[in-house]
């Protein structure tokens, strides 16, 4: 099953930051109730956030590479995630060479810190080789509700 957990991005800075959301909702098939009520898991809370950074990175190389992800070397979870929440998703570039980029960034519900995550290593791959660039480049000015033409929004 494919998560698609990034339902719009508010802004973004080629190369830099990026601030996206996931509204959350009882039709998400991920809810998990150990006992304290439904919640999203921990995991697609760190999915989310690397969503983000790997659309950060679709739209700074013009849809020509993409991010999978290496190694995280740190995360910590503070708070739950529950239906009807919406997620909202800020990353910031802490390096980008012509192989790999490192991200770190928060994920947060009404301005509390729900998880932090530092020292996120990706590798860029070639757009091309994971998906149809045309579907990218639709689903990035879906996401962003501009057309596609890189730098700043």
């Amino acid at each position: 099953m494919r998560f698609h957990l990034i339902d719009r991005i508010d802004s973004w800075d080629a190369g830099r930051t990026i601030s996206a959301r996931k509204l959350t909702s009882w039709l998400e098939d991920f809810w998990r109730d150990e006992g304290n009520g439904p919640q999203m898991p921990e995991p697609l809370i760190l999915e989310a956030l690397c969503q983000a950074g790997t659309w950060l990175i679709i739209a700074t190389t013009g849809v020509r590479q993409r991010a999978a992800l290496l190694s995280v070397d740190g995360v910590s979870f503070h708070e739950p995630v529950r239906p009807g929440d919406t997620l909202v998703l800020e990353g910031t570039v802490e390096s980008m060479g012509e192989e790999t980029a490192v991200l770190s960034g928060t994920a947060s519900v009404n301005g509390r810190t729900v998880m932090k995550a530092e020292a996120v290593m990706c590798a860029l791959l070639p757009a091309e080789d994971l998906e149809d660039p045309e579907d990218t480049r639709r689903m990035l000015e879906r996401l962003t509700r501009v057309p596609v033409g890189g730098g700043r929004r």
